[in-house]
């Protein structure tokens, strides 16, 4: 996100613009935190994790009279356009301004992967890496006492992030929302893992799932002398936002940043910049906030053959 601010600062005076950062998201907005960014404020923010402008969750924005603030707030200050950079809860708080007539452009970000209008979202990358280190530790550590490990990855209700750690991470199986699981079955997944010769069997489980890595844990130390085995969990939880960004993500996020300052320039606004086959593309924010981004399940065939 600091990478998008970044560009969309630094593009926007290129254009002979002011720009402001708003502290602390829409709750910002509402009290009219408003800061004036020059070029060398945002400098040496790419590396950093997070945003600097830091973000909060709002429920007066949810409100009428908060929406309305916050557009007081803007208009009293002289903004022209809004970029709202964030994933579904921030598009819809930036939709709910767009309705009423404020010029919004969204930049996608998220590492749930989960929002409709992007293939692929500001820090999802960046994610995936961390939780693939800890996989990879993981691993090691199986091999070496024998046990199953599940490893709980974010993603909300998302197994996005949980299908593509487990392909690249060679998971000897995947537990996602999108596909209901059977403990059971999942127990003798990680048996048939051992008598074909692994000497390590690791799940990754998106904490989205109805059986979560808790759930899981507790299944199998209730059946322990049933399945043979014990299982130990690993939460990756908020590690997974603390990460330095990768190549990819200060990337993407450059691109979708300046490409927003681009598309206030031309009047164009409404609308959630993302990635779209490969380039960046523009999609309604009536569209983002109307449709669910489905998951291809495809993969999931693909995570079960590769764990053979």
């Amino acid at each position: 996100m600091n990478a998008a601010i970044r560009a969309v600062t630094r593009a926007g005076i290129d254009q002979g613009l002011e720009v402001y950062g708003v502290r602390s998201g829409f709750a910002g907005l509402i009290a009219g935190n408003f800061r004036r960014l020059q070029a060398r404020d945002v400098g040496g923010l790419m590396q950093q994790a997070g945003t600097f402008l830091g973000s909060a969750r709002c429920a007066e924005f949810r409100t009428e009279e908060g929406k309305d603030t916050a557009l007081h707030r803007l208009r009293r200050e002289g903004i022209d356009a809004l970029v709202v950079i964030g994933g579904n809860g921030s598009q819809t708080g930036a939709q709910a301004l767009s309705a009423r007539g404020f010029p919004v452009v969204g930049v996608a970000s998220t590492i749930d992967n989960d929002l409709y209008g992007s293939e692929m979202t500001i820090g999802v990358d960046t994610a995936l890496n961390i939780a693939l280190e800890a996989i990879d530790r993981l691993k090691a550590t199986a091999s070496s006492h024998g046990r199953a490990f599940l490893v709980e990855v974010m993603g909300r209700d998302c197994g996005y992030l949980a299908l593509m750690a487990a392909i690249a991470g060679g998971a000897e199986a995947v537990v996602i929302p999108e596909r209901e699981t059977d403990p059971g079955l999942l127990a003798e997944q990680l048996r048939s893992a051992y008598q074909r010769g692994k000497s390590h069997a690791l799940v990754v489980v998106a904490e989205g799932a109805t059986y979560n890595a808790e759930a899981l844990v507790h299944h199998f130390k209730e059946n322990r002398e049933r399945l043979g085995f014990e299982a130990r969990a690993t939460i990756l939880g908020h590690v997974q936002r603390g990460g330095t960004p990768g190549a990819f993500d200060r990337l993407l996020a450059t691109r979708l940043g300046v490409a927003a300052v681009q598309a206030i320039a031309r009047g164009e606004h409404g609308v959630l910049l993302g990635l779209v086959r490969g380039e960046v593309g523009a999609t309604p924010l009536d569209e983002v906030v109307s449709h669910r981004k489905e998951i291809d399940l495809s993969l999931f065939e693909l995570a079960r053959v590769m764990a053979q």
